[in-house]
């Protein structure tokens, strides 16, 4: 999508040559410098412990503990991955277990990552949807999360809830209030909390912040934080950063019992480690110049044009796309994509029956055919019937978004025009 890679440290590891430029700020040599030496032979091409570089976990700890004003964060309780989604894997195939009425659960919120469904099949986990509120801006509600659980009941045995904060696809930002009563819930019901906060550096909702489950959990007392068990999860996708092909996250362990974490570090033994350059880039990505850095000013304007830009975007679609007939779009507080929502006519919708394809799908399928732009369809993501939405990413350069805006604006009013005048005809 042309989103610009952050300039800082990994190219003067990758060629060690480059510590000799002098032209090359200090602290990016310096950095470069300090990583290679804690590498076996100097080189990101060696293996690493199989739940990551000791000095990349102390690293991720004590941002941790920065981010959570003072809530300690253990190096012990941090598991290198190859990305958040191998992390989660490896959570999940621990918790599955049996056949039947007893085979495991997990809550998982409607809409979804849309690779969530296939991770949770494959590690044969049963999927118990619960809807978001898409009126109240796609928030988590109390009440669904009891009737999901009750229904569970009937089937499986559910272990664990899932929530995507920062949400993805929705954009909703969870405020306090809501975290609180999701870790009641999990307490009382006995649940793990697997908690996605990728996009985690990328809220910009008027009057909403970041607050970790994590920090949440231990300002509610000891009731809670000595006993509620809960994997968060990070990764360089996050939205800043944008790393997404160097394929590393990390998860942190609260409340976990110790015998769990060998058998963690046995499987994720079986990817071997990381890939290293990606441990560097986490590493960098939660340890960036500070104030005073040669390469403070650098780092500081590429952040801020990222965030700014996402920001803008955010508005300027969520405005454009709420405008346009047979479409609604809630308002975006973080993240990177919008999830609007298709209003169509009954004519495409027995078109769709006809052709054997949900309405969404065929929706994306004809953008694509007519105009060349590439959307995700929402029922992909677990939707019921009747509710069909359209997942677009807006970390886009502004120009590629006015782009794809005015294309899918010729395409919308050419659809609903054809299908409010028959005798036009649809194009099949």
């Amino acid at each position: 999508m042309n989103q610009s890679p952050l300039t800082f440290v990994l190219a003067v590891c990758l060629y060690p040559e480059l510590l000799k430029n002098k032209d090359l700020p200090l602290d990016v040599r310096q950095t470069a410098k300090r990583f290679l030496e804690v590498c076996d032979g100097e080189s990101l091409g060696c293996y690493t412990d199989s739940s990551g570089m000791f000095h990349i976990r102390q690293g991720i700890s004590e941002f941790i503990t920065r981010r959570d004003a003072g809530v300690p964060s253990y190096t012990q309780d941090i598991f290198i991955s190859s990305g958040s989604q191998g992390a989660l894997m490896v959570i999940v195939k621990l918790i599955a277990s049996a056949e039947g009425q007893t085979r495991t659960g997990v809550l998982t919120p409607t809409p979804c990552p849309h690779t969530l469904p296939s991770l949770l099949d494959e590690a044969g986990v049963i999927l118990e949807p619960y809807q978001l509120m898409e009126e109240r801006g796609w928030a988590v509600d109390l009440h669904q999360l009891h009737q999901a659980l009750k229904a569970a009941s009937g089937r499986c045995r559910a272990r664990a809830i899932y929530i995507s904060n920062p949400g993805n696809p929705t954009g909703h930002v969870q405020d306090r209030k809501s975290i609180q009563e999701v870790i009641q819930f999990a307490a009382a019901e006995r649940l793990l909390l697997l908690v996605d906060e990728v996009y985690q550096d990328s809220v910009f909702g008027e009057g909403r912040e970041f607050i970790s489950y994590k920090k949440v959990l231990f300002e509610m007392g000891k009731e809670f934080s000595d006993r509620v068990e809960l994997v968060s999860f990070h990764s360089l996708s996050s939205a800043c950063m944008g790393e997404c092909g160097l394929r590393t996250g990390y998860m942190e362990f609260i409340n976990m019992d110790p015998a769990v974490k060998p058998i963690v570090d046995t499987l994720l033994c079986s990817l071997i480690c990381a890939p290293v350059p990606g441990q560097l880039a986490l590493h960098l990505m939660v340890n960036p110049p500070t104030p005073g850095d040669p390469s403070y000013d650098t780092y500081t304007q590429e952040i801020l044009l990222t965030r700014a830009t996402l920001s803008r975007n955010a508005q300027r679609a969520q405005e454009f796309l709420d405008d346009l007939p047979g479409m609604s779009c809630q308002q975006v507080m973080g993240g990177i994509y919008l999830y609007p929502r298709l209003h169509l006519p009954s004519e495409i919708i027995e078109q769709a029956e006809k052709l054997q394809v949900e309405e969404d799908v065929l929706y994306c399928q004809r953008l694509l055919k007519e105009e060349g732009v590439l959307v995700g369809a929402g029922s992909q993501n677990g939707e019921p019937a009747g509710q069909r939405h359209l997942r677009l990413c807006v970390l886009v350069p502004p120009d590629t978004l006015e782009e794809v805006l005015a294309c899918l604006r010729s395409f919308h009013l050419r659809l609903m025009d054809v299908l409010s005048h028959p005798d036009r005809g649809v194009k099949e």
